[in-house]
């Protein structure tokens, strides 16, 4: 069973899991919720904030980093549909999380997708071995459905963050009017791609540790 908590009390709680239980070992959150629900944000947020307690010891691993390229969904027909589960490499989340757990390099590349130019960056971050806690964030980390099922041994706690389908629809809007999307376009996105896939999300998600209301 879930917990319903808010930001402060999230931040509160994975400090005193870090001092308390980890013995040097990593902490791996997964923070997952529906494209617009503000997760990146709240993952970051976190990130920073750890940091604050103590340099150096939170990284982030963003999700988006392991969109297929357009190079690979253009030819599968898949281009309309980035950003749906199929559309990401699993397998490879997977791999870059368990060499995070192991920890046994002295730094690790990570990529990071740019949404200015819709690319994923190979290498565009690096997470030193002496980082404690991973926050992973993207919308499937949860998701009960293969082949994402197989990253839920990987994390040692899970959030999600909950957005009703009113706000969401908003969110979404505003975000592609921002990038300058024509109104047909702006729609296709949203109707077409992004509002599916973020009820998708908290339909078909695993029963998170720890529930937060995005406002």
């Amino acid at each position: 069973m879930s917990q319903s908590i808010d930001q402060q009390e999230l931040l509160t709680e994975l400090v005193k899991g870090v001092d308390a239980g980890l013995a040097g070992d990593r902490l791996i959150i997964a923070i997952a919720g529906a494209p617009a629900s503000g997760k990146s944000t709240l993952a970051e947020w976190l990130v920073d904030q750890l940091n604050e307690v103590r340099a150096g010891q939170a990284a982030l691993l963003p999700m988006d980093g392991y969109h297929y390229d357009d190079h690979v969904l253009t030819p599968k027909g898949w281009q309309a549909q980035k950003g749906a589960p199929h559309t990401f490499d699993v397998g490879g989340l997977a791999a870059m999380i368990k060499r995070l757990r192991a920890n046994t390099e002295p730094s690790i590349a990570v990529p990071v997708f740019d949404r200015t130019i819709e690319i994923a960056r190979a290498g565009a971050a690096l997470i030193e071995q002496a980082t404690r806690v991973i926050v992973v964030e993207g919308n499937y980390l949860l998701l009960d459905e293969a082949p994402w099922q197989q990253l839920a041994e990987q994390f040692d706690r899970t959030v999600m963050v909950e957005v009703g389908a009113a706000e969401l629809e908003r969110r979404l809007r505003e975000r592609w009017v921002k990038l300058g999307l024509s109104e047909a376009d702006v729609e296709r996105k949203v109707f077409d791609n992004d509002l599916p896939n973020g009820l998708l999300v908290y339909g078909k998600s695993r029963v998170p540790d720890i529930r937060l209301q995005s406002n």
